[in-house]
């Protein structure tokens, strides 16, 4: 399976040879492990890389629901859709944004960012798309009581289903948005849904493929910097929101953010395409500043308000409880601290982008209008020519005039 047409070949596992064909040895390894499932002695060790693990099933009174939470097998499952997402990477490369790019004729700076822009857009769309069916749908998930604090401390008129010595109360289907109070009720968020476990994992091995690809995609050093700052910022975001079991918050900011980065590198592949068009990048200028606020309000009312006036608020890693004043602090305080430099940068960029726009119309004022030349009069004969000698008007020859004498 070859993602790119290649004219020259290079030596084998040299580093060309790795650069060009790194698309075809992922596919491979991931074929070995897909191989690997029709055998019944590497079913089980081909499953750890493919599955979600550590999964917990809680009998009900029509089925069974089954539950996730994380630990070290995840790192193994990460890494097989990290080799997922390269894949997928090189075809969007190969099968779109190749195409348009050569329609476009653009330069190797503009061809750069239009590949970036064109593989974050693609991967914004998807992940709003899927976040928002999470959030919209997904049922509000407790976390396992003891029976007695189940029947004593919590007055719910339902029924109260025993699994492996805990105990988890069946509640109504409640989404994140039509019930914001489950965003902190209840802490610890142990238990995921699949779609959330396995959202998180994705989301992981997006951003950790982009490593990789800085050097596959031969990234100019300028490049680098800048990228590896969002780059991390959404992976310690990211795996700070699944590992603190912060996952029903962050599914809402992640949701907010991506719908204004989409937006974001959209209006730049159609100011590619059309130099003149900045109506998106205004839009996006509007949504910028709000989706910060909405950032900020969420994540204060949350972690500041909810979590600090809930019951159980003890350091216990065991458990998965993190919801002490020095880690609310902490998450906070990162929280806020990125939200105020993603600002700034965007001030800092639009004070620019208005400066050089001042800049190029006040040069175009100043710049003189070129005086035209007069046009150099000729005292033009009257009359035409017939055969070398001035006609008059009338058909006369014109008088000579006569020459004094000195």
């Amino acid at each position: 399976m070859a993602f790119r047409r290649r004219t020259k070949s290079y030596p084998l596992f040299s580093q060309e040879f790795v650069i060009h064909n790194h698309a075809d040895i992922g596919f491979c390894l991931v074929l070995c492990v897909l191989i690997g499932l029709m055998f019944e002695v590497t079913a089980k060790t081909a499953f750890l890389f493919i599955l979600p693990q550590y999964n917990v099933s809680v009998p009900t009174a029509d089925s069974e629901m089954v539950y996730y939470h994380y630990g070290p097998k995840d790192l193994v499952t990460i890494l097989f859709y990290v080799f997922i997402t390269i894949i997928l990477h090189a075809v969007v490369q190969e099968y779109i944004l190749d195409k348009i790019s050569k329609r476009l004729h653009l330069s190797k700076v503009k061809h750069s960012k239009f590949n970036e822009s064109g593989q974050l857009a693609v991967f914004h769309l998807s992940s709003v798309t899927w976040c928002f069916y999470v959030v919209v749908t997904v049922l509000w998930r407790p976390r396992p009581w003891h029976s007695h604090a189940c029947l004593q401390d919590h007055k719910i008129d339902a029924l109260c289903l025993a699994a492996g010595g805990l105990v988890f109360p069946a509640t109504a289907e409640e989404g994140y948005i039509t019930n914001p109070r489950s965003l902190w009720e209840d802490y610890p968020h142990v238990y995921l849904s699949f779609q959330v476990k396995f959202f998180y994992l994705c989301q992981l091995a997006y951003w950790l493929h982009t490593l990789p690809e800085l050097y596959f995609q031969k990234v100019r050093k300028e490049e680098v910097p800048r990228q590896l700052q969002y780059i991390c910022l959404y992976l310690v975001h990211v795996a700070g929101a699944y590992l603190l079991n912060l996952s029903r918050l962050g599914l809402v900011l992640l949701l907010l953010q991506y719908s204004t980065e989409f937006l974001f590198y959209t209006a730049r592949l159609f100011y590619f395409a059309d130099e003149n068009n900045e109506k998106l990048f205004n839009a996006w200028a509007a949504t910028f500043g709000v989706t910060r606020l909405f950032i900020l309000t969420l994540a204060v009312l949350a972690i500041g308000f909810g979590l600090a006036r809930t019951e159980n608020q003890t350091f216990d890693p065991e458990k998965g409880n993190f919801n002490s004043l020095l880690c609310r602090l902490l998450v906070l305080l990162l929280l806020c601290t990125a939200q105020a430099w993603l600002m700034w940068r965007f001030i800092h960029s639009q004070l620019r982008h208005w400066r050089e726009r001042w800049t190029e119309q006040s040069a175009k004022r100043r710049l003189p209008a070129t005086p035209r030349l007069p046009a150099r009069l000729t005292k033009r004969e009257t009359g035409y020519h017939e055969n070398g000698v001035v006609k008059a008007e009338n058909g006369a020859s014109p008088r000579t005039k006569k020459l004094k004498s000195p």
